[in-house]
């Protein structure tokens, strides 16, 4: 009986190494184009099959990326934020592309969280989604880093941060609005959303913000800027709280889209219009931006181009190949909830 082909043969012919074929034949995008069709063409002339268990005893490969998501507060049972959400299903995409099975999880914030994943060889790397209070957050990065653990995360993106992150321009998305919003007549603003080191993507748009204000020659009133976390509830409190002050702003920019509704809700409760009254925007354009009436202006952010990102990042570096930190652009959109005001 003919021997069967072997990925020593296909090396051969094409004329690479044989881990050039592994990565060709897991769709790895280190190989080029070219190169990835002619090998994985020789493969099916040679009717060669991977041996996926002895491929990751060899390689100490899973071919398995996992994501990590974080709990958080919902009006469901969920606990996951609606924006991460659409993300998954664009990273589960990425991965099966690239030839990887993507695993699924939780976040486990104790001592050795790490230690399920790729110290126990079931993922080959991690992404990470979200955080909670960063500031706490950081001490798990910098654990994950000393067991030279290959992950990567969304969110904000600073110098002198463990690890390689991606995330939005959340400085340039806060300013893009609130430039929106001085455009269409407004005056004054609130911001509802944390503004501190504990929230940093919160903070970077209340800062781009602030600086529009600050070129148009307009006041930032501080007492305008209300601490909510991205759940609806902490938005409708925090619009409560911004309506019982003796001043109320032209336009409320709030820093998640489950703000804004919250803070929608609670306007409409007290009997004010949106936008004719009071002009309303939020982040992200998540589902519910265009289901809200009036429809949310928001800043759009591009879920497929992030999650393919994370996932050649992480490819990346469980090949060895330096990968850093970058910024994705924010797109404004523009619907019923701000208008020019009189």
């Amino acid at each position: 009986m003919k021997n069967k082909a072997t990925s020593l043969d296909i090396a051969f012919q094409a004329g690479v190494s044989q881990s050039t074929v592994s990565r060709a034949l897991r769709n790895s995008p280190l190989v080029n184009p070219e190169t990835r069709q002619k090998i994985q063409r020789l493969a099916k002339e040679l009717k060669y099959k991977v041996d996926k268990n002895a491929s990751n005893l060899r390689s100490q490969h899973t071919g398995t990326l996992a994501l990590l998501l974080f709990e958080d507060p919902t009006s469901d049972d969920s606990m996951i934020n609606p924006f991460f959400l659409s993300m998954l299903g664009c990273i589960t995409r990425a991965a099966a592309v690239n030839g990887y099975d993507l695993l699924v999880s939780f976040q486990q914030l104790s001592e050795d969280w790490h230690a399920d994943y790729e110290d126990a060889s079931k993922a080959d790397g991690l992404i990470l989604l979200g955080y909670g209070d960063y500031i706490d957050y950081a001490e798990k990065l910098n654990q994950l880093k000393e067991q030279e653990t290959h992950f990567v995360r969304y969110g904000s993106v600073e110098d002198g941060q463990t690890g390689v992150s991606l995330g939005c321009d959340n400085f340039d998305g806060g300013y893009v609005m609130t430039k929106h919003l001085i455009a269409q007549g407004h005056k004054s603003f609130a911001f509802l959303g944390g503004a501190d080191a504990h929230c940093p993507e919160f903070q970077a748009r209340y800062q781009g913000h602030c600086k529009a204000i600050v070129e148009a020659d307009l006041p930032v009133n501080q007492t305008m800027q209300i601490d909510a976390i991205s759940t609806e509830d902490s938005g409708s409190d925090a619009a409560r709280t911004l309506l019982s002050l003796d001043e109320r702003p032209d336009a409320v920019f709030c820093a998640s889209d489950m703000i804004a509704v919250g803070a929608l809700t609670q306007f409409h409760r007290q009997g004010l219009s949106v936008p004719d009254d009071i002009a309303l925007a939020g982040f992200d354009d998540i589902p519910v931006a265009h289901l809200t009436s009036p429809q949310l202006t928001t800043m759009q952010q591009n879920t497929k181009l992030a999650a393919d990102r994370l996932v050649e990042s992480l490819i990346k570096q469980i090949h060895n190949t330096p990968v850093e930190s970058a910024l994705i652009p924010a797109k404004l959109i523009v619907r019923e909830s701000c208008r020019k005001s009189n």
